[in-house]
């Protein structure tokens, strides 16, 4: 498992990625980008048996390992669409995401690129997690456990991300990479990108010292629903809630990152508990307003 660091220069991750850092003088050039044309995006026509057969084919689902999550999702997170889960502070959101990663480690689904924002993610945590797993019924097993262990990590590729320059440097190279099909590892493909979280590279961007702070938003976006769509990738975005007035919060980033996801998911969790609450903000195919119970395993 690579993670990268800072300052200039690149790095290559441990499945192929390759990783150019942004200097600030290209903050710029970053800015004034032109906005994808519209031939990137629609690509062709697609007509309804053309996309029943792309959902049915390619577009699975892959579980979370919670298995309240699981069941109000309908199995979890759906490949090709943008997930975003939201709350308050320490009301899960990180724990969702380790657990979500593991478990498609776990269940050889495919490659986790893991984009940590704010140096939430714990290798030792992916562990605990992994080694609590039951892999009785899992194929290829007889291994021993430190073993083992090392061979479902090495599925996981984690990369620091601190700025949105930052994140439009190493989406665009998981992009050629994935074009080029080299994020691979052990010959699995990604199929899971999680960022944890969204919110801390975008919100500093809206209203602040960047005119084009929005614009830049929804770039971060359409790429990343493009790759959910086009790479069959499950994307898992957290975000933080900010206050709504009179006492009532709400996820951040605005009306226009709102019909983003397509899935919204809010968490809380009980005072001083493993237990936490899952309620359905958004969705494509359920009613708004669903709840459910989860427990995160300590």
């Amino acid at each position: 498992m690579a993670a990268a660091g800072g300052g200039g220069g690149g790095t290559t991750s441990g499945c192929g990625l390759k990783r150019r850092y942004a200097p600030r003088d290209q903050e710029e050039e970053t800015m004034n980008q032109d906005q994808p044309s519209k031939e990137d995006w629609c690509g062709r026509i697609w007509n309804g048996m053309d996309l029943l057969k792309d959902a049915t084919e390619n577009k699975h689902v892959l579980p979370t390992g919670l298995e309240g999550i699981d069941t109000l999702l309908g199995g979890g997170l759906r490949q090709g669409q943008l997930t975003e889960v939201t709350g308050p502070s320490s009301s899960g959101k990180t724990q969702v995401c380790l657990h979500s990663a593991s478990h498609a480690a776990v269940k050889h689904m495919g490659v986790v690129m893991y984009l940590d924002t704010s140096n939430s993610f714990s290798p030792s945590r992916i562990a605990t997690i992994i080694d609590g797993t039951n892999l009785s019924d899992q194929r290829g097993f007889d291994l021993p456990p430190k073993e083992r262990l090392k061979t479902l990590m090495k599925s996981i590729i984690c990369e620091s991300v601190f700025d949105i320059f930052g994140m439009f440097d190493v989406l665009h190279q998981l992009e050629v990479s994935l074009l080029s099909d080299k994020v691979k590892s052990g010959g699995k493909k990604i199929c899971l990108l999680i960022i944890d979280s969204i919110s801390s590279l975008l919100a500093p961007i809206i209203g602040g010292k960047y005119p084009q702070g929005r614009s830049m938003m929804i770039s971060v976006a359409m790429i990343l629903k493009k790759l959910a769509y086009e790479h069959n990738l499950s994307v898992l975005v957290t975000n933080h809630m900010v206050s709504a007035g009179n006492g009532a919060v709400k996820p951040a980033l605005g009306e226009s990152w709102k019909a983003v996801p397509h899935v919204r998911l809010v968490i809380s969790r009980e005072h001083d508990s493993n237990i936490c609450t899952a309620t359905v903000l958004k969705h494509t195919q359920l009613a708004s307003g669903r709840t459910t119970k989860f427990v995160i395993p300590s």
